[in-house]
């Protein structure tokens, strides 16, 4: 029988191309195995102003896998026709899983009477899938796509519930002391979970517990990067009231580049003409939008500093299902007064091909995981800007931790103001703390080409997974 791993991630192609890039490297090590990716059908969820794009640049992706890596197929999973209304896309991310368990339990059970199943392999998103596999008896990893700072506080995540009695929200800048990470205050845990009455409260709850009695946890990075937290998993110092399952880092997993012809991006062609780590890219992410006001903010603030730039421009997200007007929402007459050292892109670059760029010596970023290790990578510095999610807990290690990135100070509403992005970007290219960060950020380079070579630390940690599905 041909011997299957079945790949589920969340919805959004950062985690789908994460998945991917694990899928190839589980197939160098069992080229006689075949991978079968599960995908959310999202048609009655995407919002209007996301759909057209996100369908169109996944499925550009998915067809360019399949056609280089035939080992590799893709599952679509049927619709969920009646989808309730949820607070916070963050929520809606748990329940659309939920909502199709009874879609990926027939699907695994067709999948085990042709096959021999060796591992389900699922996203922290998909979590309520765990279940699913358990009444299987299907062994089951998680995919960690974000950093191990940011796992240690997950899997620790039920010790801080036994020990505190208040929500985040209401414990302020309180440090919170979590193994392996430096202290941060409260404020920083991600905001959907600020709530301990939430149902997002105990959807994380729930996923921290079956994570810690997982088969194994794969994480998407390496561990001279994340040395401390790495070391506080491995000694089961997060998960403390039991064992702690196996844990692989097996990154950085970056998507190789031109999956979609992105090496014939305009973008690649102005970079071409610049001189070398001169120019500053801001970029984030596929969920990453502004308000008008912000948008102007930023413009004015790139003016200011001088700096060379490119820039990744979307639309507001009350207006984000056309391509943006730049001449609306940009300061009139930016355009022509920066033309000779700047450029706005619209929608969307090839972030890979943009951050290996010579040309690049600065990375403005939300601090997405999957962003942070493409400027590692790239050895690009990073001025560190988060809005969701657990970017926040990123930049704090990232700037106190690792020292790859400055921090962005944000007003109490959050924005962030014209002359603060003007400072920021000035120091990362033109100061001594910006070569500190850079010549930091070199070295995690070269420590990055290292581990995925053989005998480094991830491909070590990738054989020693491989061993579980023989």
């Amino acid at each position: 029988m041909e011997k299957v791993i079945v790949l589920y991630p969340s919805p959004g192609r950062g985690h789908l191309i994460a998945m991917v890039e694990l899928g190839k490297l589980i197939l160098k090590h069992h080229p006689s195995f075949s991978i079968t990716i599960l995908v959310l059908n999202t048609q009655n969820t995407d919002s209007a102003s996301t759909a057209q794009y996100v369908a169109s640049s996944t499925a550009q992706y998915m067809a360019a896998v399949k056609a280089t890596t035939p080992s590799i197929t893709f599952l679509r999973l049927p619709p969920i026709l009646d989808v309730p209304s949820t607070p916070s896309p963050l929520e809606l991310l748990y329940l659309f899983p939920r909502l199709n368990n009874p879609n990926v339990h027939q699907t695994l059970q067709t999948i085990s009477q042709t096959s021999e199943l060796k591992a389900f392999v699922i996203d922290f998103f998909c979590d309520a899938a765990f279940e699913v596999a358990a009444n299987l008896s299907i062994p089951t990893y998680y995919f960690y796509t974000s950093s191990a700072s940011s796992l240690t506080a997950f899997l620790y995540f039920p010790t801080l519930h036994k020990n505190l009695d208040k929500s985040f929200k209401d414990l302020n800048d309180m440090p919170l002391d979590i193994p392996g990470i430096p202290s941060i205050p409260a404020s920083v845990m991600p905001e959907g979970i600020s709530d301990r009455s939430s149902k997002l409260y105990e959807y994380f709850l729930n996923t921290a517990t079956y994570m810690a009695k997982s088969n194994g946890l794969m994480v998407n990075t390496f561990e001279l990067l994340e040395r401390k937290a790495f070391k506080a998993l491995s000694d089961g110092l997060c998960v403390p009231d039991g064992p702690t399952p196996p844990i692989f880092c097996i990154g950085p997993l970056i998507a190789s580049g031109n999956q979609n012809g992105d090496d014939q991006h305009e973008c690649l062609n102005w970079l071409n003409s610049q001189p070398s780590q001169s120019v500053v890219f801001l970029c984030f992410g596929s969920m990453g939008l502004f308000s008008a006001k912000q948008l102007r903010e930023m413009a004015i603030g790139l003016e200011n500093s001088g700096q060379r730039f490119m820039w990744v421009v979307r639309n507001p997200p009350c207006d984000n299902n056309k391509e943006p007007n730049l001449d609306e929402l940009l300061p009139q007459g930016f355009l022509e007064r920066t033309k000779d050292r700047g450029f706005v892109v619209k929608q969307w670059a090839p972030q890979v091909a943009v951050l290996s760029h010579d040309s690049v010596g600065g990375f403005v970023t939300h601090c997405g995981w999957n962003s942070v290790l493409e400027a590692v990578c790239g050895g690009v510095p990073m001025v560190a800007w988060p809005l969701y999610a657990e970017q926040k807990m990123n930049r704090s290690v990232l700037v106190k931790e690792l020292k790859v990135a400055l921090a962005l100070n944000e007003s109490k509403d959050g924005s962030v103001s014209a002359a603060e992005l003007e400072k920021r970007v000035r120091e990362l290219m033109d100061s001594e703390a910006g070569k500190d960060v850079r010549d930091r950020v070199s070295a995690m380079r070269d420590d990055a080409m290292t581990a995925v070579k053989e005998g480094g630390s991830s491909h070590v940690a990738l054989a020693k997974l491989s061993e579980f599905f023989v």
